[in-house]
């Protein structure tokens, strides 16, 4: 991580490589690909974005959320012999933080209350009645401000939960399971912590990309990592990291209003549907290619993702 200037926020410059592979699928089958392809915004930008393989692809971008992505159909040909595809870019992401006052100042570029609707709503794995209302109530009662309900409701997730991916169940973000269980990923931590603060009428985000190690300067990645953001009236959205929280309780305060530059983000949201070509249901989150042949998901592309960090000029990376 590098400070550009004193009056600047931290952060990272990298190139980053995703890759998926595709294997020999069916003689005469209907083969589609989806790719997430992250997207610059206040926090990141995103430079020489390159998409390579032997199969011709479509951008698009989803209606939910307007996330972007890239769409290959190959031919009968390539689907049987299957084919890789390499994704690359660099950016440079910058740390993500909130002051958090009593009486904020107004946001810049507020969205409307049509635009907030969507993220007072449930999501199949987070149901906003039952379990999650009543510790919502549970954990806000008393409170006078949208603030003081977050800031609970953080500190219950991260106090009820602990960051374990032992056995089965963990890292779909099912809000009951979790509640249940007390345990699971980043995943299964925001999906608690969205869901209380719908229940309590605070519109909140879900936000999956990758992390960087910060102890390292290049290297395999070897999965996602996910954040929240809720939004408070008259400060804009406002980051948090429960999963972090827990396992850095040296930051704990941190993570409540910030978010470091050692991520890149990649697409918002939960029940994604991608376009007319996606026959199978709306998928849970988008970060992992997703494949379907013959209108049906395919289970077995792999894929990987590296990074190397970069100077601040952005020509480094090709």
């Amino acid at each position: 991580m590098q400070a550009n200037s004193a009056a600047l926020p931290p952060s990272r410059s990298f190139a980053f490589v995703y890759e998926a592979h595709l294997p020999p699928q069916p003689a005469g089958a209907a083969v589609h690909l989806w790719l997430p392809v992250p997207q610059s915004d206040g926090y990141q930008q995103i430079r020489d974005l390159r998409i390579e393989s032997p199969v011709a692809h479509t951008k698009g971008r989803e209606s939910k959320y307007g996330n972007l992505f890239v769409e290959f159909t190959p031919t009968p040909a390539q689907a049987a012999a299957g084919f890789d595809v390499v994704l690359r870019f660099s950016a440079t992401r910058r740390e993500h933080k909130v002051v958090l006052d009593a009486n904020p100042a107004p946001a810049v570029h507020a969205p409307g209350d049509s635009a907030l609707r969507e993220y007072l709503l449930p999501d199949r794995l987070i149901p906003l009645d039952g379990v999650i209302a009543q510790l919502a109530r549970e954990h806000t009662a008393g409170d006078t401000s949208d603030l003081q309900k977050a800031r609970h409701i953080y500190e219950y997730v991260v106090a009820s939960m602990r960051y374990d991916k032992s056995g089965e169940g963990w890292g779909r973000g099912d809000a009951l399971w979790a509640c249940d269980s007390k345990r699971g990923n980043c995943t299964d931590f925001h999906s608690v912590l969205i869901g209380m603060m719908r229940a309590a009428g605070i519109p909140a985000r879900f936000e999956i990309g990758f992390p960087l190690p910060e102890d390292k300067s290049e290297g395999e990645i070897p999965g996602y990592h996910c954040w929240a953001e809720f939004y408070l009236q008259g400060a804009g959205w406002v980051p948090v990291d429960a999963s972090e929280a827990w396992k850095q309780p040296a930051r704990h305060d941190y993570f409540f209003g910030a978010n470091d530059a050692n991520r890149v983000f990649f697409s918002y949201g939960r029940d994604l549907r991608l376009g007319s070509d996606q026959k199978g249901e709306p998928l849970n989150f988008f970060i992992y290619p997703y494949a379907e042949v013959n209108g049906r998901p395919v289970k077995n592309v792999a894929a990987q993702f590296s990074f190397r960090d970069l100077a601040s000029h952005p020509d480094l990376a090709r």
